[in-house]
């Protein structure tokens, strides 16, 4: 069975064809004949469907095609008189598939909120938005892999379940078999011996640090998974679950790692706009009419690279009121990274050597003792999309670093392991997928660039 997209495409009339949707709207003619707009998910056109009074069970069933609802159609693709249409079908056969009650479908011909829509997950992939996202998410996947796979990267699939914080931040689930009502009820403290892995056990935040074991063992590696994060803020650029790409290159130093990053981006946003121009034509029209350009200018210009004090001193003396105080030492808030690329540089820029105090402990430090090799892409309209840095390497420096970072280094024994057995300079980056599809679409909220979002008090569907 052929899809509508490819119909829409290269269909020739007189063909005939089996087509299977979604009913988006029906208009009856006095004349005795009804127009069906279907769709099927493959592309955002529908394709008009001439449904004649004789077509058998027409008088019977019409009434039936009601928007919402499964429809199979069969006839002949012929030229189509409309404007902006080229071929339409003009059915011989149809049978209702499913029934869509036009009383209680929430999806009728209007606008609906976004917050509207979030509640009813489960049925806003019909929707022109959702239908576009999830295919442009299908196509940036499929750029991630691409990307690396050219590259001779091995994919490999980190645990979802882990013992060791990555970010030493603390905001983890905990995974746990205990019955936690009882204890409660007991008022007796966890004795993590009784539970399910013998110790306390949490949703990762990040497969960055076992995928060093296999980058520090069998060359650049990526990983491309979900991740957690217990933090309880809801703003729209935080999700509880969302999905990570984190490569981890042998042999690179803090400069690859930035180019690899530069090139990464340019590429999933071509292979994107190449595939999906339609989708991308429509966020740019209903969304954000400055995301096409956005994306092509992005695409298109060389990343500058700019130190963090260099960065610093910008804010400090751009004359700009901004809401977060600038100070070296403080992280950089949404509105000084989108005032650094969309005021001053104009243009995607890579901060890199930020102080020590405010990164991970895996991060290599810079020998004056104050920064460490971490990089920041920070990108218009988005601000911080790709955060990385050349790890550290040296065994006594990460030790020292983790008792400086309150980790108990015995946590990470085996982490260790690999500066105590064959050592290499070696570097990474982490981008969150939905902070790529916000990018690609122009949506204001990640809450939408994921199908069913995780968020404090929230974990329908």
């Amino acid at each position: 069975m052929r899809r509508i997209k490819q119909i829409l495409t290269d269909g020739q009339p007189g063909e005939t064809l089996t087509i299977s949707g979604w009913v988006r709207t029906r208009r009856d003619s006095k004349n005795g004949f009804s127009f069906v707009e279907l769709n099927d998910g493959s592309c955002m056109g529908n394709l008009q469907i001439v449904v004649d009074g004789e077509v058998p069970g027409y008088a019977d069933n019409i009434s039936k095609v009601t928007t919402g609802a499964s429809v199979r159609f069969t006839g002949e693709l012929k030229e189509s008189p409309g404007k902006g249409q080229r071929v339409e079908l003009a059915a011989s056969e149809f049978e209702v598939l499913g029934l869509a009650d036009p009383q209680s479908f929430p999806l009728q011909k209007k606008g609906h909120s976004f917050e509207f829509l979030r509640e009813i997950a489960h049925l806003r992939p019909r929707t022109n938005t959702f239908g576009a996202i999830a295919r442009v998410r299908n196509a940036a996947s499929a750029a991630v892999h691409n990307f690396f796979q050219d590259r001779g990267f091995l994919y490999v699939h980190t645990p979802i379940i882990t013992t060791s914080d990555c970010e030493g931040a603390g905001q983890m689930f905990h995974v746990t078999t205990l019955d936690l009502a009882r204890l409660a009820s007991l008022q007796t403290e966890i004795d993590y011996a009784q539970d399910f892995f013998a110790k306390p056990a949490s949703l990762t935040v990040s497969g960055q640090l076992e995928a060093e074991i296999f980058a520090t063992s069998l060359g650049p590696c990526y990983t491309f998974g979900p991740t957690f994060r217990a933090e309880n803020s809801n703003t729209t650029r935080h999700l509880a679950e969302f999905w990570m790409i984190e490569p981890e290159m042998p042999f690179f130093d803090l400069q690859a790692n930035m180019q690899l990053a530069e090139e990464f981006i340019k590429s999933v946003i071509n292979h994107v706009l190449t595939s999906c121009g339609d989708d991308i034509d429509f966020f740019n029209k209903r969304i954000d009419k400055t995301v096409l350009e956005t994306l092509e200018h992005i695409r298109d210009e060389s990343f500058a690279q700019v130190p963090y004090t260099e960065a610093i001193e910008i804010l400090e003396k751009s004359g700009k009121t901004f809401e977060f105080p600038v100070a070296w030492g403080s992280d950089l808030q949404s509105e000084h990274e989108r005032y650094l690329t969309e005021e001053h540089f104009k243009k995607p820029i890579v901060l890199f050597d930020y102080p020590r105090t405010i990164k991970p402990f895996y991060m290599r430090c810079n020998d004056d003792g104050k920064t460490v090799r971490a990089m920041d892409v920070l990108v218009p309209r988005i601000g911080e999309i790709i955060g990385g840095s050349q790890r550290e390497e040296r065994l006594d420096v990460l030790e020292a670093r983790m008792q400086e970072c309150d980790l108990n280094p015995e946590d990470y024994w085996w982490y260790l392991d690999l500066r105590r057995f064959g050592t290499v300079e070696h570097a990474g980056f982490g981008l969150g997928f939905e902070r790529l599809i916000q990018l690609l679409t122009g949506m204001q909220n990640i809450r939408d660039c994921i199908p069913f979002p995780r968020t404090p008090k929230n974990a329908e569907f």
